[in-house]
Protein backbone atom coordinates (compact mmCIF):
# COMPACT_ATOMS: atom_id res chain seq x y z
CA UNK A 1 0.00 0.00 0.00
CA UNK A 2 1.41 3.44 -0.93
CA UNK A 3 1.65 6.33 1.68
CA UNK A 4 -0.96 8.73 1.76
CA UNK A 5 -0.47 12.24 0.79
CA UNK A 6 0.37 14.24 3.97
CA UNK A 7 -3.28 15.56 5.29
CA UNK A 8 -4.83 13.29 3.26
CA UNK A 9 -7.62 10.71 5.00
CA UNK A 10 -7.97 7.92 2.23
CA UNK A 11 -5.77 5.25 2.57
CA UNK A 12 -3.29 5.81 0.24
CA UNK A 13 -4.45 3.60 -2.61
CA UNK A 14 -6.67 6.73 -4.46
CA UNK A 15 -4.27 9.65 -3.87
CA UNK A 16 -0.76 10.00 -5.98
CA UNK A 17 2.38 10.28 -3.78
CA UNK A 18 3.29 13.64 -5.63
CA UNK A 19 0.89 16.28 -5.23
CA UNK A 20 0.30 17.68 -9.23
CA UNK A 21 1.68 21.27 -9.41
CA UNK A 22 -0.24 23.38 -12.38
CA UNK A 23 -0.29 26.78 -13.73
CA UNK A 24 -2.60 29.26 -14.85
CA UNK A 25 -1.19 32.06 -16.43
CA UNK A 26 -2.98 35.41 -16.34
CA UNK A 27 -1.85 38.19 -18.95
CA UNK A 28 -3.22 41.38 -18.01
CA UNK A 29 -2.95 43.30 -21.07
CA UNK A 30 -3.34 47.51 -20.74
CA UNK A 31 -3.00 50.52 -22.61
CA UNK A 32 -2.32 52.73 -19.31
CA UNK A 33 -2.38 52.17 -15.82
CA UNK A 34 -1.17 55.88 -14.76
CA UNK A 35 -4.28 57.23 -15.69
CA UNK A 36 -6.55 55.14 -16.80
CA UNK A 37 -9.29 54.22 -13.79
CA UNK A 38 -10.67 51.42 -16.01
CA UNK A 39 -7.16 49.61 -16.35
CA UNK A 40 -6.26 50.46 -12.43
CA UNK A 41 -9.42 49.20 -11.45
CA UNK A 42 -9.21 45.93 -13.24
CA UNK A 43 -6.02 45.55 -11.91
CA UNK A 44 -7.51 46.16 -8.26
CA UNK A 45 -10.23 43.34 -9.26
CA UNK A 46 -7.53 41.06 -10.53
CA UNK A 47 -5.45 41.54 -7.52
CA UNK A 48 -8.69 40.98 -5.49
CA UNK A 49 -10.22 37.75 -6.93
CA UNK A 50 -6.19 36.20 -6.99
CA UNK A 51 -5.95 36.91 -3.44
CA UNK A 52 -9.78 35.31 -2.87
CA UNK A 53 -9.08 32.21 -5.08
CA UNK A 54 -5.63 31.47 -4.43
CA UNK A 55 -6.38 29.29 -1.55
CA UNK A 56 -8.92 26.68 -3.52
CA UNK A 57 -6.12 27.24 -6.17
CA UNK A 58 -3.47 25.80 -4.08
CA UNK A 59 -5.32 23.51 -2.56
CA UNK A 60 -6.21 22.02 -5.88
CA UNK A 61 -2.15 21.99 -6.86
CA UNK A 62 -2.39 25.11 -8.92
CA UNK A 63 -0.32 28.03 -8.92
CA UNK A 64 -0.74 31.16 -10.37
CA UNK A 65 1.69 33.45 -12.49
CA UNK A 66 0.48 36.94 -13.42
CA UNK A 67 2.07 39.28 -16.07
CA UNK A 68 1.34 42.70 -16.87
CA UNK A 69 1.49 43.70 -20.51
CA UNK A 70 1.30 47.31 -20.80
CA UNK A 71 -0.02 47.84 -24.99
CA UNK A 72 2.28 51.05 -25.69
CA UNK A 73 2.39 50.66 -29.60
CA UNK A 74 0.65 48.84 -32.82
CA UNK A 75 3.01 46.89 -33.27
CA UNK A 76 2.63 45.34 -29.51
CA UNK A 77 -1.36 45.32 -29.68
CA UNK A 78 -0.83 43.32 -33.03
CA UNK A 79 1.99 40.96 -31.63
CA UNK A 80 -0.55 39.81 -28.56
CA UNK A 81 -4.04 40.42 -30.64
CA UNK A 82 -5.03 43.02 -28.11
CA UNK A 83 -8.78 43.75 -28.98
CA UNK A 84 -9.17 46.48 -26.38
CA UNK A 85 -8.00 47.80 -23.23
CA UNK A 86 -7.88 46.75 -20.66
CA UNK A 87 -7.85 42.68 -21.13
CA UNK A 88 -7.70 39.33 -19.01
CA UNK A 89 -6.59 35.81 -20.47
CA UNK A 90 -6.16 33.07 -18.51
CA UNK A 91 -3.82 30.25 -20.43
CA UNK A 92 -4.08 32.22 -23.74
CA UNK A 93 -8.48 32.20 -23.15
CA UNK A 94 -10.16 35.54 -22.91
CA UNK A 95 -12.34 35.88 -20.12
CA UNK A 96 -15.20 37.71 -21.88
CA UNK A 97 -15.65 36.69 -25.06
CA UNK A 98 -18.18 39.31 -25.58
CA UNK A 99 -15.62 42.82 -26.03
CA UNK A 100 -18.62 46.02 -26.00
CA UNK A 101 -17.16 49.12 -25.13
CA UNK A 102 -17.97 52.33 -24.34
CA UNK A 103 -15.95 56.13 -24.40
CA UNK A 104 -13.08 56.26 -21.96
CA UNK A 105 -12.41 59.31 -20.43
CA UNK A 106 -9.16 59.06 -19.05
CA UNK A 107 -7.34 57.03 -22.61
CA UNK A 108 -8.91 59.98 -24.45
CA UNK A 109 -7.36 62.48 -22.71
CA UNK A 110 -4.11 60.37 -22.51
CA UNK A 111 -4.51 60.79 -26.72
CA UNK A 112 -6.27 63.63 -27.28
CA UNK A 113 -8.79 62.17 -28.96
CA UNK A 114 -12.62 59.96 -28.43
CA UNK A 115 -11.38 56.32 -27.71
CA UNK A 116 -13.86 53.62 -26.74
CA UNK A 117 -12.53 51.15 -23.94
CA UNK A 118 -13.46 47.57 -22.96
CA UNK A 119 -16.69 47.16 -20.88
CA UNK A 120 -17.43 43.44 -19.36
CA UNK A 121 -20.62 41.24 -19.87
CA UNK A 122 -21.02 39.26 -16.17
CA UNK A 123 -24.83 37.61 -15.33
CA UNK A 124 -26.14 40.25 -18.28
CA UNK A 125 -25.10 42.98 -17.02
CA UNK A 126 -22.65 45.17 -18.55
CA UNK A 127 -19.65 46.58 -15.97
CA UNK A 128 -16.82 49.25 -16.41
CA UNK A 129 -14.83 47.14 -14.84
CA UNK A 130 -14.64 42.96 -14.82
CA UNK A 131 -16.09 42.04 -11.70
CA UNK A 132 -13.97 40.09 -8.89
CA UNK A 133 -16.68 37.52 -8.87
CA UNK A 134 -16.75 37.39 -13.05
CA UNK A 135 -12.45 36.99 -12.33
CA UNK A 136 -13.10 33.87 -9.24
CA UNK A 137 -15.17 32.43 -11.96
CA UNK A 138 -12.82 32.23 -15.39
CA UNK A 139 -10.20 30.80 -12.82
CA UNK A 140 -12.49 28.33 -11.62
CA UNK A 141 -13.23 27.49 -14.91
CA UNK A 142 -10.17 27.09 -16.50
CA UNK A 143 -9.04 24.72 -13.54
CA UNK A 144 -12.10 22.79 -13.43
CA UNK A 145 -11.49 22.27 -17.69
CA UNK A 146 -15.16 24.18 -18.24
CA UNK A 147 -13.42 25.67 -20.70
CA UNK A 148 -15.42 26.66 -23.96
CA UNK A 149 -12.71 26.29 -27.27
CA UNK A 150 -14.42 29.45 -29.11
CA UNK A 151 -12.60 31.88 -26.14
CA UNK A 152 -9.34 30.89 -28.55
CA UNK A 153 -8.09 34.51 -30.25
CA UNK A 154 -9.28 34.02 -33.85
CA UNK A 155 -6.12 33.83 -35.58
CA UNK A 156 -7.70 36.37 -38.44
CA UNK A 157 -6.49 39.69 -35.84
CA UNK A 158 -6.60 43.51 -37.48
CA UNK A 159 -5.84 46.24 -35.23
CA UNK A 160 -9.09 47.23 -33.91
CA UNK A 161 -10.28 50.97 -34.69
CA UNK A 162 -10.33 52.14 -31.33
CA UNK A 163 -6.61 50.96 -30.53
CA UNK A 164 -5.79 52.82 -33.91
CA UNK A 165 -7.01 56.04 -32.61
CA UNK A 166 -5.65 55.64 -29.67
CA UNK A 167 -1.89 55.12 -31.18
CA UNK A 168 -2.39 58.12 -33.59
CA UNK A 169 -3.92 60.37 -31.08
CA UNK A 170 -0.90 59.39 -29.04
CA UNK A 171 1.49 60.17 -31.59
CA UNK A 172 0.22 63.14 -32.79
CA UNK A 173 0.14 64.69 -29.22
CA UNK A 174 4.31 63.73 -28.32
CA UNK A 175 5.58 65.98 -31.47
Amino acid sequence: MSESPKGCTCNGDCCPTEPMNREIQIDFLYLDLKTCTRCQGTETNLDQAIREAAPVLRSAGYTIHVRSICISTPELAKEHRFLSSPTLRLNGHEIDLMVTETPCKDCGDLCGETVDCRTWNYQGIEHALPPKEMIINALLKEIYGMQDQERTISNNYALPENLKIFFEGLNGSSS
